[in-house]
């Protein structure tokens, strides 16, 4: 009984405590007036034009890129199907990095949940499990990952695929927020070097790819008395590759140690993440102390302060062309989608060249898809169109896609041309070279997203089929 009556005391003393102590005892927050002035919270968006513009963006996919996608099964070569919900969904702003650096901290600050019951948990321990989503809703609630995964209007269903032990360790997190309304955290596990895969039940990096791969920003946040690069890490950065852009390194806690040893740390940090990441120019590394508490007194504050609105600025960037953003990736993928579909064709016109009475198909096709140079799979792609050699897919990548799709499964592109819906190839070359960067122009100038009452029949012109023999 004697802990619960110290525990008593302890309760009644606190209720004592004056009220110029208890000014003293707030007073050691810090002011957070900087975060909505720098991402603008207070300002009103213009909801309808955004809606317009997102609409005119499904339905250029829907009409013009997923045909070839369903025609030539890209889907199963990338493995990265869009739906409609990764179209119309928010930024996503990823946290990764060791444990216990202040990832869940940094969002808490962020959206000013500290001391509110809603606040994520933190520790001095490995705290967080799982992954969790920080979004946009009408009321504060929970959501469970099999109802995530579940709802076809959000972006998670793909994550079905990891299995439901994965599922368990995905909950998701409404609540009404201005910042939310904008954008979408993703809180993950810190990085466990001793710790296996297989002791978390499901595949940790394919999950982190995953979301590595729809991310507009990502953070990987580092302690100053945890800088060992392990393996995991070692994995992680290799993950990141190709996506440098999107990464701001952010060396947290800074606060904790004095100028001359936080001098000694960033060199660290550089030395250590060098190796790791292959660019000619050195990662941004942001030095600050993401809490809602007062920097520690004898500590650079401008300098964090400085170095924080900066990386809000960032953030505030990736919210505000979220819209060209999203064009630019669908317009990348929807190049991607062209080159797999041009390489099909080639492959499936080279097996017709080499077929005779005589020949064994599986054979000819054997000897295509082990030595795809031997025909000029590949070199006549480049030869024949303005696709850059950077853009072409590994053609080992080929040899596993035909082993599940045989290639009497696929027509020609000559083939795939309707009088009403025109050729798979002259959309989707229209989506790239023309209406998608019309649809950034009247973004970026300002002007009303409209629909183009051809676009479905090409104004009764008949289709033109450049493959065809004249």
């Amino acid at each position: 009984m004697a802990p619960v009556l110290k525990q008593t005391e302890f309760a009644v003393d606190v209720c004592d405590v004056s009220a110029e102590e208890e000014e003293d005892v707030t007073s050691v927050l810090r002011d957070r007036s900087h975060i909505d002035e720098t991402l603008r919270l207070a300002m009103e968006e213009k909801a309808g034009d955004y809606a317009a513009a997102l609409e005119r963006l499904r339905k250029i996919y829907h009409t013009s890129i997923k045909p070839m996608e369903q025609a030539y099964k890209y889907n199963e070569l990338r493995q990265h199907e869009i739906s409609d919900g990764e179209i119309t969904s928010k930024p996503m702003v990823l946290f990764l990095g060791p444990w216990s650096v202040g990832k869940s901290s940094m969002i808490n600050y962020l959206l000013g949940l500290h001391d509110s019951p809603y606040q994520l948990y933190t520790g001095a321990e490995p705290t967080t499990s799982e992954f969790t989503v920080i979004m946009h809703g009408e009321k504060i609630r929970s959501v469970e990952g099999i109802v995530m995964a579940a709802d076809s209007s959000r972006s998670f269903s793909p994550l079905e695929k990891f299995g439901q032990n994965f599922l368990e360790k995905l909950i998701g997190i409404e609540m009404p927020h201005k910042l939310l309304e904008r954008v979408t955290f993703v809180d993950t596990p810190g990085i466990i070097e001793n710790r296996k895969q297989q002791e978390r039940g499901y595949p940790f990096n394919d999950v982190c790819q995953w979301f590595i791969d729809r991310a507009d920003l990502i953070f990987v946040v580092f302690d100053p008395t945890k800088l060992d690069v392990g393996l995991e890490l070692e994995m992680l950065f290799r993950q990141l590759k190709g996506r440098e852009s999107q990464i701001r390194i952010i060396l947290n806690k800074a606060d904790n140690l004095a100028t001359q040893d936080l001098m000694r740390v960033y060199g660290a940090l550089f030395w250590s993440l060098a190796p790791l990441i292959n660019v000619t120019e050195p990662p941004r590394v942001y030095v600050s102390s993401f809490w809602p508490y007062e920097y520690a007194p004898d500590t650079s504050r401008e300098l964090f302060k400085r170095e924080e609105i900066s990386l809000l600025e960032d953030l505030n960037q990736v919210i505000e062309n979220r819209m060209e953003n999203k064009i630019a990736f669908i317009r990348q993928h929807g190049i991607r989608v062209r080159i797999h579909g041009l390489l099909v064709d080639r492959y499936v016109q080279t097996f017709k060249e080499k077929m005779s009475f005589f020949s064994d198909p599986e054979l000819v096709f054997q000897e295509i898809v082990d030595d795809p140079d031997k025909f000029y799979i590949f070199k006549s792609i480049l030869a024949k169109t303005n696709v850059s050699k950077f853009d072409l897919p590994n053609r080992d990548a080929y040899r596993d896609f035909f082993g599940i799709n045989p290639i009497t499964n696929f027509k020609p592109l000559s083939a795939q041309c309707s009088y009403i819906g025109g050729c798979l190839l002259d959309k989707i070359e229209k989506a790239i070279t023309t209406e998608l960067p019309a649809l950034l122009s009247s973004i970026n100038s300002g002007k009303q997203p409209g629909l183009s009452s051809c676009e479905a029949t090409g104004c009764g012109e008949k289709p033109k089929n450049r493959y065809r023999k004249n």
